[in-house]
């Protein structure tokens, strides 16, 4: 039972235990580092993995000012 705890999560299905949307998933791949891993054309994603970066602050949403903009 404990190989069905450590299984593959889907992007769906990571984005229900996280209470996120399809591109917010996508987006954190992308922009933020998020522990993903590419199996053929599909992210899959390991619970504990994905815990460890949502708790060292990986999912934050640092804006970068721009000063130029001001």
């Amino acid at each position: 039972m404990a190989e069905m705890e450590d299984r593959w999560l889907s992007v769906g299905e990571i984005c229900t235990y996280l209470g996120v949307s399809n591109d917010t998933v996508y987006r954190w791949i992308e922009k933020h580092d998020m522990p993903a891993h590419r199996v053929g054309r599909l992210w899959k994603f390991k619970k504990d993995e994905v815990d460890g970066w949502v708790k060292e602050d990986g999912a934050a949403e640092h804006t970068k000012r721009n000063p130029d903009k001001e």
